[in-house]
């Protein structure tokens, strides 16, 4: 899910930002409205992927981790990260009833949440991203990843968005020129 191979023959591909996030983190809330602005502005010329990074301080971190792996096997990981970031404070009431409600809200196969949170079928997933984090510094979130600097939103989201457009259009810009 997170290869950035690009296949033969194909286009250039995109910049790409990984985005550490955590879905029972506030800040990764509030990071929400930087990366529906980038978005915007770059379109497919910036590839924004979600990567785990839960925290032992957030009982359902992991488990919301998983269920967002099973909300991209249905393919719908961003409508479902976006809810459940926005539903936080009901995350930290209802645990993992909220991780099935919000996928049967968003009309997908809730009782496929249900098995997959039980199976653990996303365990590897997350886990690998996890680990993937701790190798490359990353210690809360979020935490952004782009063109081989970490950026740590984790303390402020202040000016992390603009940062993060200088190196993309510096890339972008290297890859025109190239």
């Amino acid at each position: 899910m997170n290869d950035s191979t690009p296949s033969p023959g194909s286009a250039p591909s995109a910049v790409v930002l990984d985005v550490w996030c955590e879905l029972q983190c506030p800040d990764c809330r509030t990071a929400l409205a930087d990366l529906q602005a980038l978005r915007e502005h770059y379109g497919d010329r910036l590839e924004i992927r979600t990567r785990h990074f839960p925290l032992e301080k957030h009982k359902y971190a992991f488990a919301a981790a998983q269920a967002a792996e099973e909300a991209a096997a249905q393919g719908a990981e961003r409508r479902y990260t976006e809810a459940v970031l926005d539903g936080v404070a009901e995350l930290e009431r209802r645990g993992e009833d909220f991780l099935v409600a919000t996928a049967r809200e968003l009309g997908l196969d809730a009782d496929e949440f249900e098995i997959a949170l039980i199976d653990g079928r996303h365990i590897l997933t997350v886990d690998a991203d996890h680990a993937e984090g701790k190798a490359i510094g990353v210690t809360g979130t979020p935490t952004y990843v782009i063109g081989g600097e970490r950026l740590d939103g984790g303390k402020s989201q202040e000016g992390l968005r603009a940062r993060i457009e200088e190196i993309a259009d510096r890339l972008l810009a290297g890859e025109a020129s190239a």
